[in-house]
C-alpha cells in the first residue's frame, strides 16, 4: 500500500488486493472498487469493473466525495481495488482534482505521485474529467 498526500494536505492510502491487511490498526475507513476486498471494517464498496469506469456514475461520484470528506476531517482511509492501479488511481485523481490539483493534470499529478501506470484506460481518464464537472455542478471544489 502506497500513502497519498495531496496538496491540500489530505492523505489516503492506495492498496491492492495483494497489499489487504484485515488486521490493519491504521485504516478507519475504506473505500474499495472491488467486492473481492469483503471488508469487515467500516467502508464502502463501488460497483466498478476491472479496467472500466463505474456502472453508475453518480453514486460512485458521491462515495468518493463522502470518503474524500472522511479523509479532510482526518480519518484514515484506505482505497483499493484488484492492482491498485487503475480504478484506484482513477478514484485518486478524482480526489486530487478535490483537494486542487486541475482535472488537466491530476491523472498526470497520480502518476508523479502514487505510481506511474495509475488511471490504466482512456475511459477512465474521461471519467476523471466527468467526475471534475460533476463536483463543480454540485459545488464540491472549494478552498482546501
Amino acid at each position: 500500500m502506497d500513502e497519498v498526500r495531496f496538496p491540500n494536505g489530505v492523505t489516503v492510502r492506495g492498496s491492492g488486493l495483494s497489499s489487504r491487511d484485515v488486521n490493519g490498526t491504521w485504516r478507519s475507513w475504506g473505500l474499495y472498487l472491488d467486492a473481492r476486498w469483503a471488508p469487515s471494517w467500516p467502508a464502502e464498496l463501488i460497483d466498478w469493473p476491472d479496467f472500466g469506469t463505474p456502472a453508475v456514475d453518480e453514486p460512485a461520484a458521491e462515495a468518493i466525495h463522502r470518503v474524500f470528506e472522511r479523509a479532510r476531517e482526518g480519518a484514515n482511509v484506505e482505497v483499493g481495488c484488484a492492482g491498485g492501479l487503475g480504478r484506484t488511481g482513477t478514484v485518486l485523481a478524482c480526489m486530487a482534482v478535490l483537494a486542487g490539483v486541475p482535472v488537466d493534470d491530476a491523472v498526470g499529478w497520480v502518476r508523479g505521485n502514487y505510481r506511474a501506470m495509475a488511471v490504466e484506460s482512456s475511459a477512465q481518464e474521461a471519467w476523471v474529467h466527468w467526475f471534475a464537472d460533476h463536483a463543480q455542478e454540485r459545488g464540491w471544489l472549494r478552498a482546501s
